[in-house]
């Protein structure tokens, strides 16, 4: 069975609904708080200044999410995805178990999932990647250099986080 329509289908959903997750950071789109909500639950959190890291979060979230849905540049949008998606699992997440019922990493660790099996599956004949040529590029120990940045970045991001506001000191 040729797998490119399955392929397209997945990037389709996982895609978009990324990107629309990023613009509900960016833009207050589709019932999303914008910039400033956002801003404001990060320095909730911990991440200071919070407009910054909501607008940083937000356009991985659609640069990264549109990425895949091109099927353009390989790993580099995944990348952008598991990046976003190790900081929401563990500054967020984690402490609430593995439901999305009780707000716990199961949404989060399905988007890490599937970016991680795009990252290394690639995006399949129907993608500017393949039309382009480019899809030879993307080799093993790219994809896991590329992997690896993503994991990296979102711990980079946790490690610059600060104390939340009104916690007592350890």
């Amino acid at each position: 069975m040729d797998i490119a329509l399955p392929l397209l289908i997945v990037r389709l959903v996982v895609g978009l609904g990324f990107a629309a997750h990023g613009a509900q950071k960016l833009f207050g789109w589709f019932g999303g708080y914008g910039l400033a909500g956002t801003g404001g639950f990060f320095e909730s959190i911990g991440f200071r200044p919070g407009k910054l890291f909501a607008g940083a979060s937000g356009a991985a979230e659609v640069l990264g999410g549109l990425l895949v849905v091109l099927g353009l540049g390989g790993p580099i949008g995944p990348m952008l995805m598991i990046s976003v998606m190790v900081v929401a699992m563990l500054a967020v997440h984690l402490p609430n178990g593995f439901f999305v019922a009780n707000n716990g990493i199961e949404h989060p660790l399905l988007f890490a999932a599937l970016a991680f099996m795009f990252a290394f599956v690639g995006y399949g004949a129907y993608s500017l990647d393949y039309a382009f040529g480019w899809s030879v590029v993307w080799t093993p120990a790219l994809d896991w250099v590329f992997v690896g940045l993503g994991i990296l970045g979102g711990l980079l991001n946790l490690a610059a986080r600060r104390k939340p506001a009104g916690q007592p000191a350890a």
